[in-house]
């Protein structure tokens, strides 16, 4: 499971981890409790609450953030800063509101983009018309297409999840890109290769129960974005909904809120409008592996 790495402010200084007081959770109007002891505040029946720290909409994507989100996406891990210009050089930040979209599926494949800062949610259209959550996108991730990379047309919708920042590079940029970096062209091929493989893996998901595909979702996030913060489990501080978990773990809405609400029953997740706590990782691991009945 991966913690939130610090990220580089406009004069291009990586902030120090600062400790965080566990103790003390705002509760769900936001009000910090004046007492430092969770258990005092838990006995006066207050709801834990962990709230989603808010993402301000930047204006533009400040080049350290920029150099920062591209030395962490895959396709340029390893340049040198040199090279790392030359890319950014290509690229155009872009803005968006929560719930924006980015691309419509079916619209033509024409650009790849990188998170630099918020969250992407990818989505696709069931036959009936009903949107699901393919997966989410956190700080330098790469998604979008291209016709040059076997993908005439966007397979799946993007949107903001949050205030996000992207760096979107078009398609003959990036041919430009691929020419004069050689390493960049086999990590693209390398990619293809994975999706594929993801791809032909995501098949079979829906064959395991519906604990197993919502364990398996959780955890997969919790790898991806999850805080872990010890004996408080691991938080997901992303605006999850029922529906949006559902997608991601090939089920419905119903099915997923009655394995949800027994969990938080038994003090395996909690979760709150903006966010969700592993409360007990070692038990999802068990769901996911299907050794809990």
């Amino acid at each position: 499971m991966t913690t939130p790495v610090s990220r580089p402010d406009d004069a291009g200084r990586v902030p120090s981890s600062a400790g965080t007081d566990r103790s003390r959770r705002p509760d769900d109007a936001g009000r910090v409790p004046s007492s430092a002891n969770p258990a005092s505040a838990l006995t006066q029946g207050a709801r834990r609450s962990i709230p989603l720290q808010e993402i301000t909409l930047p204006h533009e994507c400040p080049r350290p953030v920029r150099m920062y989100v591209l030395g962490r996406a895959p396709y340029f891990q390893g340049m040198d800063e040199e090279a790392l210009d030359r890319v950014d050089a290509r690229m155009h930040a872009r803005t968006y509101a929560p719930d924006q979209r980015i691309y419509h599926a079916g619209d033509p494949a024409d650009a790849l983009y990188v998170v630099a800062e918020g969250r992407v949610k990818l989505s696709q259209s069931t036959p009936e018309g009903t949107e699901t959550v393919t997966d989410i996108l956190v700080p330098g991730e790469l998604f979008g297409a291209m016709g040059a990379l076997g993908e005439p047309y966007f397979q799946q919708s993007a949107s903001a999840l949050v205030g996000t920042c992207a760096l979107r590079i078009g398609q003959g940029d990036f041919r430009t890109v691929l020419a004069e970096e050689p390493g960049v062209a086999l990590r693209v091929l390398d990619d293809v290769s994975a999706r594929l493989t993801r791809a032909q893996s995501d098949i079979g998901q829906t064959s395991g129960s519906v604990p197993q595909r919502v364990a398996t979702a959780l955890l997969r996030l919790a790898d991806k974005l999850g805080d872990d913060r010890g004996r408080d489990g691991v938080l997901l501080e992303v605006p999850l909904s029922r529906v949006d978990l559902a997608g991601l773990a090939r089920s419905t809405p119903e099915s997923v809120s009655r394995v949800m609400s027994r969990w938080k029953k038994e003090g395996v997740v909690d979760s709150g409008r903006r966010w969700t706590a592993l409360l007990d990782v070692p038990r999802l691991r068990q769901e996911a592996e299907g050794m809990r009945e």
